[in-house]
């Protein structure tokens, strides 16, 4: 008989992937199966393991993937065949998440398992639109209620009359019942000049407050065509919101860009854009590889202690160089001899991350800026090594070598096709969903135009913003424009100007 596994019932919490619990990520990595909700911010299964099969259990307008009661068979079943399984549910799964019936049909089956609470989008929802739930001096009670009542019932559930004194009103599930919620509320007494808010997709990008009274709150969310997911907030403190707003009212909130760049190197540009209030688009364009041969890279490993410099000109072939040197039985001691050129600050923060002092950092970080920076050291007949991608301009290695150095370049790394179809893309252009495509290298923009099409011409809000001259040049000879070029050519003086972009803009 097979040994039985266990159950993870987890709080996803209630969209910004940000707000799962350190145990709750931790629980996700441990899983070989991993069970999630409509509502459930994919990014998170980012935790899970390479392994793990992923299993879609959501449901979206009452349209059930899987019934419940299927739901609870299937976590047993998992179980039962040995598996760690994670149950990932959106908020916490025992506020509204039927995470209870989960559990009791686990504990009649015998399955072990552990509930790892999440942050309820009762709370979340509302702090990210500036409400705080209570106040002292406008209401010390509070109440969470779900909306979603069966509207064929003769009688209601809920406890109107209680309700209409608590102080503090959180509904779950209320927009298809708002004109019912209200119409109750009203009956049993509550004011309608009550300050009210209506919140729909709370937490994440898309995020959209309507505030108004308790007595107009269902006809605004009507007349601005509100959908479901949103949560309604009834009470004083609801009023507080144009005061204390901060995330709704961020500089780039709202706006879709489009990472192009490999996904190994998107997770600092996107959490910058997102600190910015934008939704980062994950479309990367290609993958860094090894080169096809490691001759050439071998071949000046063998002789490091001939150059009397090395000129990094990405954070990729200070990775590849050094991973070569140490698969070789080589370390940071065998580049003792030389020194180290980098062509801006993030490929000299990987160097100094490393230990590694770097010697020459050009005011301008483009290859040009590089060869000015060496004009103020005599490299005649001095060898240099140039570590670089297999496709690259040949400003360095033609500029230093008119100087009279003699330059090695070797291959440390290439970049392919990454695979993505334009259908991903496609449909969030059509929705207006995107608002900046960005582009960092001039081979980001090559095989964006392989995948697009070569005929492909962004809608004409959508703004194109690019790092550097060189990559600017690539975008115009691909007979499209470019919206935003910052002086500073790294990705936060990119993020810069996006936002200066958008602040500037009526």
């Amino acid at each position: 008989m097979t040994e039985a596994g266990k159950v993870y019932i987890i709080g996803a919490g209630p969209g910004d992937p940000g707000l799962i619990t350190v145990k709750g990520a931790r629980a996700i990595g441990r899983a070989g199966v991993v069970v999630y909700d409509h509502l459930v911010n994919e990014e998170l299964l980012g935790y899970s393991r390479k392994d793990a099969r992923l299993i879609y259990a959501g449901k979206k307008g009452g349209d059930h993937t899987l019934p419940q009661e299927e739901i609870n068979r299937l976590l047993v079943a998992e179980a039962r065949q040995g598996h760690i399984v994670a149950r990932l549910k959106g908020g916490d799964p025992f506020i509204f998440g039927r995470g209870g019936e989960e559990a009791e049909a686990l504990a009649a089956a015998g399955i072990p398992f552990e509930v790892v609470p999440g942050v309820t989008a009762a709370v979340a929802v509302p702090a990210y639109a500036g409400i705080p739930l209570t106040h002292r001096g406008l209401t010390s009670t509070l109440a969470f209620v779900t909306g979603h009542e069966d509207p064929t019932k003769e009688k209601s559930d809920i406890d109107w009359a209680s309700l209409a004194g608590i102080g503090t009103l959180v509904f779950f599930m209320g927009v298809r019942n708002l004109s019912r919620i209200v119409a109750a509320l009203i009956a049993h007494g509550k004011d309608p000049a009550t300050p009210a808010a209506l919140i729909r997709r709370g937490t994440t990008a898309d995020q959209e407050t309507v505030p108004g009274t308790l007595g107009d709150i269902a006809a605004t969310a009507t007349a601005r065509g509100v959908t479901p997911p949103a949560l309604l907030v009834v009470g004083p403190v609801a009023r507080l919101r144009e005061s204390l707003r901060w995330f709704d009212n961020r500089p780039l909130f709202g706006k879709g860009i489009v990472i192009t760049r490999p996904a190994a190197q998107a997770e600092s540009f996107a959490a910058l854009l997102q600190a910015e209030g934008a939704r980062a688009i994950h479309f990367p364009t290609i993958r860094i590889e090894p080169p096809a041969s490691w001759a050439e890279l071998d071949a000046a490993l063998a002789r490091l202690d001939g150059y009397a410099w090395i000129v990094f000109t990405s954070a990729n072939g200070v990775r590849f160089f050094l991973a070569r040197l140490r698969e070789r039985g080589g370390d940071l001691r065998d580049l003792k001899g030389a020194r180290l050129a980098a062509i801006g600050p993030a490929t000299a923060e990987m160097l100094a991350g490393l230990g590694l002092r770097v010697d020459l950092l050009p005011e301008e970080y483009i290859s040009e800026g590089v060869v000015k920076a060496f004009a103020q050291h005599d490299i005649r007949g001095v060898r240099i090594l140039l570590p670089r991608a297999a496709e690259a301009r040949e400003a360095i290695p033609d500029g230093l070598t008119r100087m009279g150095a003699r330059v090695d370049v070797v291959t440390a790394y290439r970049t392919v096709p990454s695979g993505r179809d334009a259908g991903e893309l496609t449909p969030l252009l059509a929705a207006g969903k995107v608002d900046v495509i960005t582009f960092t290298s001039p081979s980001t923009v090559r095989h964006f135009l392989a995948i697009m099409g070569p005929r492909f011409v962004p809608p004409p809000a959508v703004k194109i913003a690019v790092i550097g001259p060189v990559t600017a040049a690539a975008v115009r000879e691909a007979g499209l424009r470019v919206d935003i070029l910052q002086e500073t050519y790294t990705i936060p003086g990119l993020v810069a100007g996006i936002r200066k972009h958008f602040q500037s803009s009526p």
